[in-house]
């Protein structure tokens, strides 16, 4: 492993310190008959460290609540360990093909995450363990640490705050175990892909009280197209100490590093438009090998904290301090020459810094009234984000896309095009009632008060520049069980999130706002082994910032946008062997305000988001003489969707593989896109994202 930063070692030094008579494990959150059981659920894990081999989960941590999620009156879905494992998934877009309604890496292999959630952008609405990443997501999340993926469809401001109201995704990190594994796995695959995983645990008491666990990876790849590559470093220690039968304390940390060469896609011309020298090739880089390859780093730490005390409250702490820096050089696509040759290209130097400080604490208890069985949750949060941003507007030489001559030097001024400081601080306080009439009503009902203000100084000028706002949002959900495992439910929900920036004027913006009506019906079949969800939304977005019409180059808060459409997703784990994934969604988002542009864009489309969207993936575990094989395979695609003005078609995607699992070895295989579907991810006003081609992926692992 090649040598690690400062950030690094002080991860590792945290836990060399500590005596061994000291290093405890989580406890299998038991309480007894005395206390109340609501609590912030656990992920499960077997002694080989994966999730019990099931696609379908049965609780999440999204939620802050232990309801199972067929009883939860909302939209959640969640991408298990096991199903990951299965499809060898490596980024957190391809955990996200799993969920109807999500669109991932919309802007191609760029090296960050990107996504959609129910027609609305929802890049920046990442939480780990429950708490929020960045307020502006730069570096791309590690799928390896991650025990499980949650979506959170609609508004989620209640337990969360500042979100935008398409959805939000939780990551749930691996956590210490009560028995001991170690998990050595060597990937290779397409495009020079090289992968080396660890995963080990310790367990350090008989009670399974006292382990420790870390994680770690280390990756290179090239790329399809030429003179892209990626570099990852990753490790992440954790830790539980034992501070009694009511007490669960883990300790989670990670540090990563991300190198790479941004990929920035083709020009429209001869992409995904006629160009009269012919179709460019899919392998052609628009940018510079010399240009400075992006270099990020992001350090974590925190801990998770449950006390269960002897009147029936539970308490629910979780902390976590971050930072990170990423800095780079990128040449992207501008506009073709009259002869459609000649591309000019625009340079850019980005540097950022940033930390991000958050924590939650909330109580919880159960008790019965005359009014019903009540399940109360008052909790208050706390966000703290700061980014430093500094960006030079550089020149480079056009390209000739059909004879490319690379080797032409980015000219970067001495002065910053963009010099700025910007914080997001959010206090919130929020309350939730959970009310069981009888066996078969439910009334989930909350409400929650931000105040938050945005700080900007721009270090180049020094003008400072606060935008304080506050708002009250909530949520109300009725469920009934109607029939055993049939429960249909209807919910109202709204969202807050404020504006940055100032208008023309020099005034701040009101913020953001939305509202989400959604009804559905959640099917409990089989015994618990499968789930049919089917709901409908109609979403709303107000004061979208938008451009002022009458003065070029600022913008007004007075847009609307609008998403409806309906989803039906089902995750099975039958007795015969078949694990099922599978969803569907019809997704309607236009704009239905623009502030009364010149050129109107009412009723235009929200930019790559497809009407339809499907996905499917199953795995068979083979038995008798077989027992050990396993098949999987999946097909997931989308209809046609515009973006910036142009038509992107759709697509069907198939995957397959097969796998060996031994007492302690396993050996796997999958292809993914078999047929080497050439397809477009989404676009931007000057170039297309290419979708992924044919891609092979070999594993072998050793278990103890």
């Amino acid at each position: 492993m090649p040598s690690l930063t400062p950030g690094a070692l002080a991860v590792l030094l945290a836990f060399s310190v500590l005596p061994a008579s000291t290093v405890l494990a989580q406890t299998a959150s038991s309480t007894d008959n005395s206390t109340a059981t609501t609590q912030l659920p656990t992920v499960d894990v077997v002694a080989d460290g994966v999730n019990d081999t099931k696609f379908k989960a049965t609780q999440s941590q999204v939620n802050k609540s232990d309801t199972p999620l067929s009883q939860t009156p909302q939209s959640v879905s969640v991408v298990t360990r096991s199903m990951l494992d299965s499809q060898q998934a490596v980024s957190l877009a391809d955990a996200l093909e799993n969920v109807p309604g999500v669109v991932a890496q919309q802007y191609g292999r760029r090296g960050w995450d990107d996504l959609i959630i129910r027609g609305q952008v929802a890049s920046d609405s990442l939480y780990l363990d429950g708490l929020r990443t960045t307020a502006s997501s730069r570096v791309a999340e590690q799928l390896f640490g991650l025990q499980q993926v949650e979506v959170l469809k609609g508004p989620g401001s209640l337990l969360y705050g500042l979100v935008l109201p398409g959805g939000l995704v939780n990551m749930v990190s691996k956590r210490p175990q009560g028995t001991d594994f170690a998990n050595v796995d060597v990937t290779v695959g397409s495009h020079d892909f090289y992968q080396t995983t660890v995963d080990m645990n310790k367990s350090l008491s008989e009670n399974g009280k006292q382990a420790f666990r870390i994680n770690g990876l280390i990756s290179n790849s090239d790329d399809a197209t030429d003179n892209v590559w990626f570099k990852n470093r990753y490790i992440a220690p954790s830790l539980s100490l034992d501070l009694g039968a009511r007490t669960d304390f883990t300790i989670l940390t990670s540090y990563q590093e991300r190198n790479y060469v941004r990929q920035q896609g083709l020009p429209l011309s001869g992409s995904i438009n006629s160009n009269v020298n012919g179709a460019l090739p899919r392998s052609l880089f628009i940018g510079e090998p010399g240009a400075r390859p992006y270099a990020a780093n992001e350090t974590r730490i925190g801990y998770a904290l449950t006390h269960r005390f002897d009147d029936g409250w539970t308490l629910n702490n979780n902390v976590r301090y971050q930072q990170f820096g990423m800095s780079g050089q990128l040449v992207a696509n501008n506009a073709l020459s009259r002869t459609g040759s000649s591309l000019t290209r625009t340079g850019t130097d980005q540097t950022y810094d940033g930390q991000t400080f958050s924590i939650d604490t909330n109580v919880q208890r159960s008790f019965r009234t005359a009014f019903g069985k009540h399940e109360i949750t008052l909790g208050t949060d706390y966000l703290n984000s700061r980014e430093d941003t500094r960006s030079y507007t550089c020149t480079v030489a056009a390209l000739n896309v059909y004879n490319p001559v690379y080797g032409a030097r980015l000219n970067c001024p001495t002065t910053p095009t963009t010099y700025t400081s910007t914080s997001i601080r959010d206090t919130g306080l929020y309350a939730r009632d959970k009310i069981s009439f009888g066996e078969r009503w439910q009334l989930l009902t909350g409400l929650r008060y931000d105040n938050a203000s945005t700080y900007s100084t721009n270090l180049r000028t020094g003008v400072h520049t606060d935008n304080p706002a506050s708002a009250t949002t909530g949520s109300a959900a009725l469920m009934y069980e109607l029939l055993r495992g049939v429960r249909p439910y209807i919910s109202y929900a709204t969202s807050f999130y404020p504006n940055s920036g100032t208008d023309v004027s020099g005034g701040t913006f009101k913020p953001e706002t939305g509202k989400q009506w959604e009804a559905g019906v959640k099917f409990d079949l089989d015994e618990g082994r499968t789930s049919l969800n089917v709901a409908v939304f109609d979403l709303r977005r107000r004061n979208v910032l938008v451009s002022d019409p009458n003065n070029t180059g600022f913008s007004v808060a007075v847009g609307e946008q609008r998403s409806q459409g309906g989803e039906i997703s089902v995750t099975s784990d039958l007795r015969n062997g078949l694990s099922l994934n599978a969803g569907y969604s019809y997704t309607a988002a236009i704009v239905t305000d623009d502030g009364g542009q010149r050129t109107t864009t009412v009723g235009q489309w929200l930019d790559n988001v497809p009407r339809h969207n499907f996905t499917t993936s199953a795995r068979y575990r083979f038995k008798g003489q077989l027992a050990g094989w396993e098949w999987n395979g999946g097909v997931h695609g989308q209809s046609m969707m515009r973006t910036n003005g142009y038509t992107l078609p759709g697509y069907v995607l198939v995957d397959t593989g097969v796998a060996y699992n031994a007492e302690r070895w396993r050996a796997a295989l999958n292809v993914k896109n078999i047929f080497n579907t050439h397809y477009y991810a989404g676009g931007l006003a000057k170039a297309v994202a290419l979708g992924d081609d044919r891609t092979i992926l070999l594993t072998l692992g050793y278990r103890y």
